[in-house]
């Protein structure tokens, strides 16, 4: 099949495309479908290639991470078995169950006793709470349990050829590269099909940007130092946003009739729009109060800003959320996610 992507008009990169259609014109006959599936990556490498070392990655960066690199059809697999966009909301009751169970919260309980000292340094430094930390490493990898075992160049290099997300893909990929090209090895860039690794799965850019060298050995180790680890959560919630002192939510009971329709937000999202639409506006705690909505804990002051989330509908538990609930949606944006997050800090920290 052709192989077809926009080119820039730099000379570099056209060369780039040229190459992948010689090679692609190589393949042989139009029969010999793998031989011109295996051209037509090969030469999409060439372009990938091109674009790095606009971007600066030295010559044997590229030479060492792309040498021997193949499609990988599991990863293909994987990625168009993803649920598309849909009206239908999974329940927050079953997600809970499932992501704030006794196994994260008492593995949360033992991270915090084993690293008290780091993580009380961590909060000083980045004004984020130990809990939030742990529970964000609880989540992702259930403290390091699991982290994938995915060749990342290959895996970022297939999802870029196959093109449903080619601009995303295509930089984190040239990303890697630049890790590799600041000393991160080779051997540590495994992870998971989609391309995030290390114990937080951070993607590239985002190591790039957000990573901490927390044990002062020179090196941002996301996959095997624990102080490292930590002070990168940490890091990634101080860069988005997160204000110190103030919590995620609270969970409250509605108990008058709410004019919802009226309570809805105007604001359109530029990201993940699903998401926010199901807030409502910001009123201060104190105004939610008088509408009959009431936390069931007093950790949110009445002059708080929040807006109103019923992830199951009216009738169940609702939340009063702050600004900080929305970076947590920074690191992953579903409620599902956000709120399960927020929950088991709270039971880390009980």
């Amino acid at each position: 099949m052709p192989f077809l992507f926009h080119v820039p008009r730099t000379p570099g990169l056209i060369r780039a495309a040229l190459a992948a259609l010689v090679l692609s014109l190589l393949a042989g006959p139009a029969g010999a479908q793998g031989d011109e599936a295996a051209a037509g990556f090969q030469g999409y490498l060439q372009y990938l290639a091109a674009k790095a070392r606009a971007d600066g990655v030295r010559e044997e960066t590229i030479a060492s991470v792309m040498a021997g690199l193949t499609e990988n059809p599991r990863v293909i697999a994987l990625d168009r078995a993803q649920p598309g966009t849909s009206s239908s909301i999974p329940t927050f009751a079953g997600y809970r169950r499932t992501h704030v169970d006794a196994a994260r919260i008492s593995g949360g309980r033992r991270q915090y006793l084993a690293s008290a000292e780091t993580l009380a340094g961590i909060e000083q430094r980045y004004g984020v709470p130990p809990k939030i930390v742990l529970a964000i490493w609880g989540h992702e990898t259930n403290y390091g349990s699991y982290t994938g075992d995915f060749d990342l160049a290959r895996s970022l290099a297939t999802l870029a050829y196959e093109g449903r997300r080619r601009a995303l893909f295509a930089e984190e990929f040239i990303a890697l590269l630049k890790m590799v090209d600041r000393g991160v090895p080779r051997a540590k860039l495994v992870g998971s099909w989609a391309g995030a690794f290390g114990n937080p799965q951070f993607l590239p850019s985002v190591y790039l940007r957000v990573a901490q060298d927390g044990d002062g050995d020179g090196f941002a180790d996301i996959w095997a130092s624990k102080p490292d680890t930590l002070a990168s959560i940490a890091n990634y919630f101080r860069d988005a946003g997160w204000r110190a002192g103030e919590p995620w939510g609270v969970a409250a009971d509605v108990t008058l009739p709410l004019d919802r329709p009226a309570l809805g937000t105007a604001l359109a999202s530029p990201r993940c729009p699903q998401v926010f639409a199901r807030h409502s506006r910001w009123k201060t705690v104190r105004e939610w109060k008088a509408l009959g909505v009431v936390p069931r804990a007093p950790t949110l002051a009445d002059d708080t800003l929040a807006s109103l989330l019923e992830p199951d509908g009216p009738g169940q538990t609702a939340y009063l959320l702050t600004g900080n609930y929305r970076v947590i949606l920074d690191y992953n944006c579903s409620n599902l996610y956000a709120l399960s997050v927020g929950l088991l800090a709270d039971e880390i920290a009980r």
